[in-house]
């Protein structure tokens, strides 16, 4: 069994470790698949890598059929303020993109499609917020990125009771590792200034929009409740939430790295700060259903951050 992966990023590369680690193979759909980067984080040369991008539905057609792909792991998109800043076309890859993966799966007969929404589909301006999110509470939050991915959520929701493929998506809390956040995700790119920094003995630099409290998760947690997500018998849900319940504040993360770098000195930028998160994800569905739960603890997480910096190169 082979499994197409529809973005070659921090996530994706964090599924595969886990697939090619249990003897399947994998193969990247991405628009500018970066090879260097992803032999480094799997330790191989070797895997194929299609460049094509998801709003090209027979190309998706065509890579799912020539490499006999059962399984699709959809984690391609535009994320956070970037999808503002690029609205038109980055609903345009986040929606059309997953209608054609959805398209893709259907016309191949493919197995089973797992998909990575995000913690962010919740609607947050509602005055009955949980202090414990559960899965079952109303999604879209009003902006570009949230409303997209409530939006991809439905589709595949429509797609899966009409034409019966198996269908799990998991919604990561804010994920952060080694690697390359070129699709928008601000705090993956806040803890990998820090991190950086601290290794190269610079001043790292916030934006002020990235000082606030959040739930954080390591990205090989990540790999690992959509490793089980692509493995498990298809449970009665459809979507999971992925985080660890902890929400960390900004001097708490601080002071996390600097264990590792002690002498870590920062500088925020100029610009608006951003509203703490004060709720955290709910996991007990993912524990029962899927049999996961997150293994790295923050300091954990960033001393294996640290090690992977130091042992391949950051990106």
């Amino acid at each position: 069994m082979t499994t197409l992966i529809t973005g070659a990023g921090l996530i994706g590369t964090a599924f595969a470790q886990r697939a090619l680690a249990r003897n399947e193979p994998v193969v990247f759909f991405d628009p500018e698949p970066r090879a260097d980067f992803i032999a480094k984080k799997l330790g191989t040369g070797d895997t194929p890598l299609v460049r094509g991008d998801v709003r090209d539905l027979p190309k998706l057609v065509e890579t799912i059929q020539d490499h006999g792909c059962e399984t699709v792991l959809h984690s391609a998109g535009i994320i956070g303020g970037k999808v503002d800043e690029m609205m038109y076309s980055a609903l345009q890859i986040n929606i059309q993109g997953t209608m054609n993966v959805a398209e893709a799966v259907r016309l191949t007969g493919a197995r089973r499609l797992v998909h990575v929404s995000t913690f962010g589909v919740y609607d947050m301006r509602r005055a009955d917020i949980p202090k414990v999110l559960g899965e079952d509470f109303h999604r879209g939050h009003g902006r570009a990125y949230g409303n997209s991915k409530a939006c991809k959520e439905l589709i595949l929701e429509a797609y899966r009771a009409r034409y019966g493929f198996e269908l799990i998506g998991v919604r990561p809390a804010n994920v952060f590792g080694n690697g390359h956040f070129w699709s928008g995700s601000g705090g993956g790119q806040k803890v990998h200034e820090m991190m950086t920094a601290g290794a190269e003995g610079r001043v790292a630099k916030i934006p002020a929009n990235q000082t606030m409290a959040n739930e954080y998760i390591y990205s090989k947690d990540i790999g690992g409740i959509l490793d089980a997500a692509a493995t498990v018998p298809q449970p009665d849900r459809l979507f999971f939430n992925g985080g660890t319940g902890i929400l960390t504040t900004f001097d708490e993360l601080l002071a996390a790295v600097r264990k590792i770098y002690p002498g870590l000195e920062y500088e925020v930028l100029e610009g608006r700060a951003g509203h703490d998160r004060d709720t955290v994800l709910d996991l007990s569905e993912p524990k029962a259903k899927l049999g996961w739960v997150p293994k790295y603890s923050l300091d954990a997480a960033l001393a294996d951050y640290a090690e992977e910096i130091k042992t391949i190169g950051a990106f």
